[in-house]
């Protein structure tokens, strides 16, 4: 039986989900653990919103040496380098309104002046932000970069079912975000080699916020594993299937919502079968196939 429908946006990054909006109703103490999880990455892990010139404020820094210049896809991969440069280094995520879609994101000139004066570059990578290899080449950079999904391609990685691609958001798999801000630890180490000390300390306790997260992941696992949920995209699939959580969700429905269409009447009809109905109802109608679903 389907415990509970979660709604999931990945147009952008914001403070309330890095692109996800939840709604849930009389979901199972499981599935509300686990959303507590996925804030918790956003607000404590990976996901504020930093300004485009703002610096870190993890730990403190003695060095007198300017500080390092990164530039990174989305404020979320800027948070992660915010929370491990600290004090030493000015972040400038390139997409930071909530509201847009990176997939589509056109930059500017003053992003690719950005790019090319930077010392490290993080991007997303699989297919999320294509455009930064654009301003990359463009800019002609030489600076050091760090590719969060090529670690999960080819590695059995969930799936969005309305194509068979790999799932591009990376940052909800929680040893993907654990590995970028060690990676990031070292390249800042290599170009300050004198406050190495200083970015592995932070990396080592941002890596314990993960381990935190992830334990509070395998408990919900541990009890609630096989819970069937419906998402309205496959966006957070790395952190639900983490959890022992399925995916319910009819092909065809999901297939209508990422193509932008309306969902037809027997799709329709399936996704509210089996007491579907009542999870439907009553939500905050932020996704706009959640009315449709409400007023079936």
């Amino acid at each position: 039986m389907l415990r509970a429908i979660i709604s999931f946006s990945s147009a952008g990054n914001n403070v309330q989900g890095i692109g996800m909006t939840v709604i849930v109703r009389r979901a199972g103490a499981g599935v509300r653990a686990l959303l507590a999880v996925a804030a918790a990455v956003v607000v404590a892990a990976c996901g504020s919103n930093i300004p485009a010139t703002g610096s870190g404020a993890s730990g403190s820094s003695t060095s007198a040496a300017a500080p390092i210049s990164v530039v990174t896809s989305t404020n979320v991969w800027g948070d992660v380098v915010s929370q491990v440069g600290g004090q030493s280094v000015t972040v400038r995520p390139l997409v930071t309104d909530p509201s847009a879609d990176p997939h589509s994101f056109e930059p500017s000139a003053q992003a690719q002046l950005a790019v090319s004066k930077a010392e490290l570059i993080v991007e997303n990578g699989g297919g999320y932000d294509d455009w930064m290899t654009t301003l990359i080449d463009a800019s002609g950079s030489v600076a050091p970069i760090i590719d969060a999904a090529p670690p999960l391609f080819g590695s059995g990685a969930p799936t969005d079912p309305t194509d068979g691609l790999v799932n591009e958001h990376v940052w909800y798999d929680l040893p993907t975000v654990d590995a970028v801000a060690q990676k990031v630890a070292t390249e800042l180490s290599d170009l300050r080699p004198e406050q190495a000390a200083y970015f592995q300390a932070n990396a080592d306790a941002f890596t314990g916020r993960i381990a935190r997260l992830t334990a509070k992941v395998q408990e919900i696992k541990a009890a609630h594993d096989g819970t069937g949920i419906a998402v309205t995209e496959p966006v957070p699939l790395y952190l639900t299937e983490a959890a022992g959580l399925v995916d319910k969700t009819p092909e065809r429905f999901s297939k209508a919502i990422e193509d932008g269409t309306d969902v037809p009447p027997t799709v329709l009809n399936d996704t509210l079968a089996d007491s579907f109905r009542d999870w439907f109802r009553g939500f905050r109608p932020v996704d706009p196939k959640v009315p449709e679903l409400q007023a079936a």
